[in-house]
């Protein structure tokens, strides 16, 4: 309980009585009660201003994190949207890519269902050639063992023609003839000469000759007009004997 201070009876008659009369109103005391209220103002003025100061700097600081704070979060949540985008855009993506690839796997499976087919049927024609093969080539046979059969019955007169005509003809290459001619001078019986015809146009050509005969030229000129093969073999003979053995004549 506060101590109240009561102002002291006065003795007015007493103090009118002196010969100096004095009234003490006790100043010191209200001075000091004066004073000592202001410096408890001036204290609880300074606790208020502290308090008041520390309370700002505090807030400043809480709204300083709590600024921070939100950037923070705005930052992230801007991030955050940032990676949505390209996450949806993303996805558009692996769409798009999974529609196209379920297109190519369509296309594919077409193709493969179409080269099975083609496949079947190349297998299908396979053994058809097969077949045909098998039935070439036992004709084939057939004819080699007639051909072989033939030739055993037929090399014999042909061997003894051509040591008549002195002249031997074979095939060496598609549509070329080789022709040799023998004993074309009866001085030195191993003298030999030919040449390879080609028969694969309707004009003839003379691949090689050996030895070089001047006239040739003239005599494939000859045949190319007469198309007579036999009279053309008949004048180059003649013509290799005049070349090799001019005194045969």
């Amino acid at each position: 309980m506060s101590h109240v201070l009561r102002p002291p009876q006065i003795d007015l008659a007493g103090i009118l009585s002196q010969q100096h009369p004095n009234i003490d109103l006790r100043t010191s005391a209200y001075e000091n009660s004066t004073r000592n209220f202001l410096k408890a103002l001036t204290n609880y003025k300074n606790r208020a201003i502290t308090t008041i100061s520390e309370r700002r700097k505090h807030q400043a600081s809480e709204k300083k994190k709590i600024l921070d704070r939100t950037h923070a979060v705005e930052t992230e949540t801007s991030q955050c949207k940032l990676k949505e985008i390209e996450l949806v855009a993303q996805l558009e993506r692996e769409k798009e890519e999974r529609k196209e690839a379920e297109l190519l796997v369509a296309s594919f499976k077409r193709q493969l269902g179409g080269l099975r087919e083609k496949i079947a049927s190349v297998e299908a024609d396979i053994e058809q050639y097969r077949a045909l093969t098998q039935n070439l080539r036992r004709e084939k046979n057939k004819e080699r063992s007639t051909l072989s059969s033939y030739n055993s019955h037929v090399f014999p007169e042909l061997r003894s023609c051509e040591e008549r005509l002195s002249c031997a003809i074979e095939g060496v290459e598609k549509d070329r003839l080789l022709v040799r001619f023998s004993r074309l001078d009866p001085t030195e019986p191993q003298k030999e000469a030919s040449f390879v015809i080609d028969l694969a146009s309707e004009t003839f050509k003379i691949i090689t000759a050996s030895p070089h005969l001047p006239s040739m030229p003239i005599l494939v000129n000859n045949l190319n007009e007469s198309r007579d093969i036999y009279a053309f073999f008949r004048d180059v003979r003649a013509a290799y004997v005049l070349l090799l053995a001019p005194t045969a004549q």
